[in-house]
């Protein structure tokens, strides 16, 4: 591993951990040269399914895409990075497991709606919202009936209220 302050190619490893979920590895390293410390992560390459997209063109799964439609949904939501990296590790797993080589891209917005839902119900809304491509009030109304319907009471006593403080104050 090239040394990321002074280039040299000598660097020790001085500890190494599990990281994530157990599918990664961290690394502390120390240069031989310079004396610097940096920390490395180290995770299996896997081959993740093409994506199909809805005009039939095929891409490589770039999980950052994911990543970044996630984090849009819950901007301003109290999700942690944990739980957010979580998800993400159970949708790479559920792609993986599926030993499919190519995937209809609404099949990931279905895993990503599937673990928002879980997460939060407002961030399930805002994504569902844009990947559904609601036209008007009623769609979000009816979007948000299902989702209370779907929710078993354990995971509605996890979620902050949707709905309950524009009830109170109408």
């Amino acid at each position: 591993m090239r040394c990321p302050f002074c280039g040299a190619q000598d660097t020790k490893v001085t500890d190494s951990r599990l990281s994530g979920e157990g599918d990664q590895v961290r690394r502390r390293r120390r240069c031989v040269v310079c004396k610097e410390r940096f920390t490395t992560y180290e995770s299996a390459e896997l081959n993740l399914p093409r994506i199909i997209k809805r005009d039939g063109s095929r891409v490589p799964f770039d999980g950052r895409k994911v990543r970044s439609g996630m984090m849009r949904a819950l901007e301003k939501r109290p999700v942690s990075t944990e739980d957010v990296d979580a998800a993400l590790a159970r949708i790479n797993r559920r792609l993986l497991g599926s030993g499919e080589s190519e995937v209809p891209a609404r099949r990931i917005g279905e895993l990503v709606m599937d673990e928002l839902r879980g997460l939060d119900q407002v961030a399930y809304v805002r994504f569902a919202s844009v990947y559904r491509k609601f036209e008007d009030v009623n769609a979000f109304r009816e979007e948000i009936e299902r989702l209370e319907r779907q929710l078993s009471p354990e995971a509605t006593r996890k979620q902050l209220d949707l709905l309950g403080e524009l009830e109170k104050k109408g």
